[in-house]
């Protein structure tokens, strides 16, 4: 089958070990199925594991991706959940996994997954939009409603606004109830959270009119200075990532005084994915896509993502 691999890493030169050809066909022990994948998303976490970042060297060649949509061996659509783990909450297990980790990943005509990963697709949602779930619209969905910890009409600030985290949370704030401020280097992107539903942009670093309830990051090094500045006493600082370096400047001084929480954010469970399913059938909301391309022009998503130049997702089809 074909497929998008990961066949060596390199820091510097991430795409250098991004190999698009044929692989061999998935195989599925038992408690394990194989879906048709119809459409799969681009996430940072595959930038990072072409980078070197949180993946074993003997796991290579592995296939990228861990998002996808598809059918699967009974006939029904469904959206795959990348964690694997086991327990109420698999992303609280200490040998849980995403695919693409150790497991093959998502970027192939079928890939091979636990049957308890697999959730019904809303028939009202495409398999394009359906495959921006499972991470980064899973990862939003969680930091917004979990572990914020805000009443609809709060005030939020999305560092960032452009890559899928960050869109996904400008989308979701504005349905959810929030208020919704968002930064961005870019003047067109500024323009494009407005369109999306953000109540006020901002450049990074910007004096805000009022702190917020919460602080929603993306960024990291770059803004967590200004993300500290923001908040409200009391307020918390949402973690899902960090594109701009993972070292931030400790004003441990500040988090005391203004007793600060800063909450990291991990991938939802598969709970949590199928609820946001039914938020985006109940809401006709939908995932913003950057662009979609065929799994053969995979090389062309990767430059785009490694560049910055995307606002939403990108979505590979078959």
């Amino acid at each position: 089958m074909f497929a998008v691999t990961a066949t060596q890493t390199d820091p510097d030169n991430p795409l250098a070990g991004l190999t698009l050809g044929e692989h061999p066909e998935p195989k599925a022990p038992d408690g394990w199925t194989t879906v048709s994948v119809r459409a799969a998303a681009l996430n940072h976490h595959d930038l990072w594991t072409l980078k070197g970042v949180g993946i074993r060297q003997d796991r290579l060649p592995i296939v990228l991706g861990c998002d996808a949509a598809g059918v699967d061996e009974d006939g029904n659509e469904v959206i795959v959940h990348s964690v694997i783990g086991t327990g109420p909450d698999e992303t609280l297990d200490p040998k849980r996994t995403l695919l693409s980790e150790t497991y093959d990943g998502t970027f192939a005509e079928r890939v091979a997954v636990p049957r308890r990963n697999l959730v019904p697709k809303p028939a009202s949602l495409s398999f394009e939009h359906a495959a921006c779930l499972p991470t980064a619209w899973l990862t939003a969905y969680r930091m917004l409603f979990d572990k914020a910890g805000l009443e609809p009409g709060s005030t939020v600030l999305v560092q960032g606004a452009g890559g899928g985290v960050a869109t996904a949370l400008i989308a979701l704030g504005r349905a959810g109830g929030y208020r919704v401020w968002a930064t961005s280097r870019s003047e067109e992107k500024r323009e494009r959270a407005r369109e999306l539903g953000a109540d006020q942009v901002f450049e990074p670093g910007a004096r805000l009119p009022e702190r917020v309830d919460a602080v929603l990051e993306t960024v990291g090094q770059a803004t967590w200075d200004h993300s500290l500045k923001s908040l409200k006493p009391g307020g918390r600082i949402v973690v899902c990532g960090a594109t701009s370096g993972a070292v931030p400047p400790a004003d441990l001084n500040r988090v005391f005084f203004l007793q600060l929480s800063v909450v990291g954010s991990t991938m939802g469970t598969r709970d949590q994915l199928q609820r946001l399913a039914v938020f985006l059938e109940q809401t006709g909301l939908r995932p913003v896509v950057d662009r979609t391309l065929p799994l053969s022009e995979a090389r062309e998503g990767f430059a785009a993502m490694a560049e910055g130049e995307i606002f939403g997702k990108i979505v590979f089809t078959g």
